[in-house]
């Protein structure tokens, strides 16, 4: 699994990397664009750091994957200490908690 994690993060930094232009603010100058490319462009630049926030989030994610595992933590739920089904880890390699806690915390 730490290899699994390895590779997503370095995945996810050469996305990072490469899609940094596009959440570069717009240019609001009217000669040079139209109105409808702006808001385009606006729109763009707004999914672009959308994407950024979720690239950071899932990060810190593999990050923490990794703290467990050198910990000797990973696999289990960070609420009950039961073991994660590996199929749920194999979905996710990122999840925290078993089905039956992530179940409960949905509900609330």
């Amino acid at each position: 699994m730490r290899e699994r994690l390895l590779k997503l993060r370095a995945e996810l930094e050469s996305v990072a990397a490469t899609s940094d232009e596009s959440a570069a603010v717009v240019e609001l100058d009217q000669s040079s664009v139209g109105r409808l490319s702006r808001m385009d462009a606006m729109q763009a630049q707004a999914m672009a750091q959308a994407s950024g926030r979720r690239r950071e989030a899932m990060l810190l994610r593999i990050t923490a994957a990794l703290t467990r595992i050198d910990d000797d933590e990973y696999g289990l739920c960070t609420q009950c200490d039961e073991p994660i089904n590996p199929k749920r880890l194999e979905f996710d390699p990122t999840a925290l908690l078993c089905i039956d806690c992530a179940s409960k915390s949905e509900g609330n």
